[in-house]
């Protein structure tokens, strides 16, 4: 065993071991029918998309796999989407730190792999409310246009590599600039720098 399959496995213990809210996903996913002797590890690989992502559009928290079985692999971004979602990443969370800036990548991912929101990244990005209002100001503002820095960048795709991951935060706000007295009302999963992070 390999030290990247350690701690592939390592971290989807630890997340199942501190019981991280996740969500039943109805993503736009491809489904995959299991063949005898395979195991998440093999079928992650095969995908490119991290264990924890499979488990939760699975809804599962164990490594069991039955041959014949059908599970269903979450869509990964294209290259489009991950410049628009680092871009998203820059603009929100400029001047936030590191940590800030992967939790912001994260919502997006949560709420792709969610039934609440659209099943893809551009999807959740572009969303516009019944109000016609934007799911996030940077797209009302055109701040989304300006190009991601590196550090947005690395953000997207250490979310990516996690993804599956966390405590479900479906949403974040900056408590001092929030103008809507719904959000304040969501579950507070962590707060990062100016941000606060809800499911």
């Amino acid at each position: 065993m390999n030290w990247i399959k350690k701690l592939a496995i390592a971290t989807t213990l630890t997340v199942t071991i501190l019981g991280f809210n996740v969500h039943t996903a109805d993503a736009n996913t491809t489904s995959h029918a299991v063949k005898n002797g395979e195991t998440f590890w093999k079928i992650s690989n095969q995908y490119g998309v991290p264990i924890a992502a499979i488990q939760k559009v699975n809804n599962r928290n164990n490594f069991i796999l039955f041959a014949g079985e059908r599970i269903k692999i979450p869509s990964i971004p294209t290259s489009y989407e991950r410049d628009l979602l680092a871009r998203l990443v820059y603009a929100e969370a400029k001047g936030e730190s590191y940590a800030g800036k992967v939790a912001v990548a994260t919502v997006v991912l949560n709420r792709v792999d969610s039934s609440l929101f659209p099943n893809s990244v551009h999807g959740v990005i572009t969303e516009v409310s019944s109000g016609g209002h934007y799911a996030f100001s940077p797209v009302a503002n055109g701040t989304i246009k300006q190009a991601a820095d590196a550090a947005s960048k690395r953000a997207v795709l250490e979310a990516l590599q996690f993804r599956g991951q966390g405590s479900g935060s479906l949403y974040f706000y900056n408590p001092k600039t929030a103008q809507s007295a719904w959000i304040k009302t969501r579950p507070i999963t962590i707060k990062i720098g100016n941000h606060v992070f809800a499911r």
